[in-house]
C-alpha cells in the first residue's frame, strides 16, 4: 500500500497557518507529500522547502484572482496537487488541520482495511474546531468530513475544497474512527481579521445581500477580530504534540468566556436550528409568502 499526503498553502505565514506541523503531523502515514504553494507575499515558500524530508515534493503555483464565487479557487488549487498523487490513497491536510499522534494506527488499519474494497471511495475524520483559545471548542460547525480518497482521475475536490467528489455526487466512504484537530479560528486577533477578509475575498462573486458598491475586503486595514465563544465548550483532551510549542507561544489574552451547559445554552441552540434547518424555515417562509400573495390577489379581484 502506497499513500500519498497533499495540501496547498498561500501565504501561511502573514496569515498564521500552521501548515509545518500541519505537514508533519501526516508525514508518518505517508509515503510522499505533494505540497501545492501558491506565489505569496511571505516566506511560506522558504519554510515549506525547510522541511527537508524527502517524502515532500513541492510545486509552485499562481492562483487565479479571477475565481472568486464559492472558494473554488482553493479546490482547483487542491485538484492540482491531488493530480501529482501517485497512492493507492491520498492523504488531504488542509494548513490549519492537524493529525493527533494517537490516531497514528487507527488511521493506518483502516487504509489497509479498505485498500481492496474498490467500492470504498473515502475515509471520513470527525472535527474538532477550536475556536478563539488552545482551549475552547465550537461544536456547531462540520462534524465530519472525508480527508483520505481513493486515487483515481475521477476523484475531484470541490466546492471550496472542503470535500471531494465524482462527478456530481458525494463519495461512498467510511470513517476512520480518527480526529482531525482543526485551528483555523485560533489567531491573534488582528491576524484573524485578516485572513477572515483574504478568506471572504474568495466568496466575493457569489455572496448575497452586499450593499450597493461594496468592495472587496482590504486586508491591510483589517481590525481586531472579536470572538464570540457563547456556543463554546471546554475542550479537556490533550493536544498534538507537534502543536505543543505552537500553544506555548500563544501571545495574546484569550477571549471572554463562560461556560453554559448546551441543553440551556440559546445561543447554540440557535445555531443549530439553523445549522440543521436552515432549508426547512426557508420552505416554510417561502409557502407563508405564496399564501399571502394569493390572498392579495383574491382581495384585489374582489375589489375590481
Amino acid at each position: 500500500m502506497k499513500v500519498s499526503g497533499f495540501s496547498i498553502i498561500r501565504d501561511g505565514v502573514r496569515f498564521g497557518y500552521p501548515f509545518l506541523q500541519s505537514i508533519r503531523s501526516i508525514l508518518p502515514l505517508v509515503d510522499e507529500f505533494v505540497l501545492a504553494v501558491g506565489k505569496s507575499r511571505d516566506q511560506t515558500l522558504e519554510l515549506a522547502r525547510s522541511l527537508d524530508s524527502p517524502k515532500l515534493r513541492i510545486i509552485e503555483t499562481v492562483w487565479d484572482e479571477s475565481l472568486r464565487r464559492g472558494g473554488q479557487v482553493m479546490a482547483q488549487q487542491t485538484n492540482l496537487a491531488l493530480d501529482q498523487c501517485t497512492g493507492d490513497w491520498c492523504f488531504y491536510i488542509q494548513g490549519d488541520e492537524i493529525i493527533h499522534e494517537q490516531d497514528y494506527d487507527r488511521i493506518s488499519e483502516s487504509m489497509q482495511r479498505h485498500l481492496l474494497h474498490k467500492r470504498v471511495e473515502g475515509l471520513s475524520f470527525r472535527y474538532r474546531h477550536f475556536y478563539g483559545s488552545y482551549r475552547l471548542i465550537n461544536p456547531l460547525p462540520y462534524r465530519r468530513q472525508i480527508r483520505i480518497v481513493r486515487r483515481s482521475t475521477a476523484v475531484r475536490s470541490v466546492g471550496d475544497a472542503c470535500g471531494f467528489g465524482i462527478d456530481g455526487r458525494k463519495l461512498r466512504s467510511k470513517p476512520t474512527g480518527a480526529e482531525v484537530y482543526h485551528y483555523g479560528w485560533v489567531r491573534e486577533p488582528v491576524t484573524m481579521a485578516k485572513k477572515q477578509a483574504q478568506f471572504t475575498s474568495f466568496y466575493w462573486d457569489g455572496l448575497q445581500n452586499k450593499p450597493a458598491g461594496a468592495k472587496l475586503p482590504d486586508v491591510e486595514t483589517a481590525v481586531a477580530h472579536n470572538f464570540q465563544t457563547k456556543t463554546c465548550i471546554p475542550f479537556r483532551g490533550t493536544h498534538p504534540e507537534i502543536m505543543r510549542d505552537v500553544i506555548a507561544a500563544q501571545d495574546w489574552p484569550e477571549p471572554s468566556y463562560q461556560f453554559t451547559p448546551l441543553w440551556r445554552n440559546r445561543s447554540w441552540w440557535n445555531g443549530f436550528m439553523h445549522k440543521n434547518f436552515a432549508t426547512l424555515y426557508r420552505k416554510i417562509e417561502k409557502r407563508r409568502l405564496e399564501r399571502l400573495a394569493a390572498v392579495e390577489q383574491q382581495q384585489e379581484k374582489r375589489a375590481a
